[in-house]
């Protein structure tokens, strides 16, 4: 997913620092070296921190621990929808007003309903890639409080473009 993990502009985090070695045809080699090592649904930065948010999380909760996709991409725990809940809130906590968090979700396993469906804010837009149909990119965009309590006293009815 990343063009460059090296960019000053983007800030890398897992919760895994490790190098990975396979002995097979495919891809023989991975090393995750985050800049930041923490995990998604306890984000060590302060509210409001950032504009843009990617948020990736594994999606897949059937692999075998040591299996080479789990290696490679995460997987999900039985507390999944727990555990993506709180990315989710982590991921609002430290956007800034009207920042944007991209989430990505393969639903080879869970159907992308029920897991945006943990998301407090719906998403605005998103976009499904054309092998398979199942890898979906999702914007969101964190209201500015104040226009969101403005909006809240005066009803639900979205506000006019001027």
């Amino acid at each position: 997913m990343w063009f460059d993990k090296s960019n000053p502009l983007a800030l890398y985090m897992d919760k895994r620092r490790e190098s990975l070695r396979w002995d097979d045809a495919g891809m023989s080699k991975l090393d995750v070296n985050p800049d930041v090592l923490a995990d998604f649904t306890a984000m060590p930065f302060p509210d409001e921190s950032f504009n843009l948010v990617v948020f990736d999380p594994p999606h897949m909760n059937s692999l075998g621990q040591n299996s080479k996709m789990a290696q490679l991409y995460g997987r999900l725990l039985p507390t999944w929808h727990c555990d993506i809940g709180e990315g989710f809130k982590e991921c609002f906590r430290v956007l800034k007003p009207l920042g944007t968090l991209i989430f990505k979700w393969n639903e080879c396993e869970i159907p992308l309903d029920e897991v945006v469906k943990l998301s407090p804010i719906p998403p605005l837009f998103g976009h499904s890639t054309k092998r398979h149909g199942k890898t979906h990119w999702l914007a969101f965009l964190k209201p500015n409080v104040q226009d969101h309590r403005s909006a809240g006293s005066e009803g639900s009815q979205p506000k006019e473009p001027q």
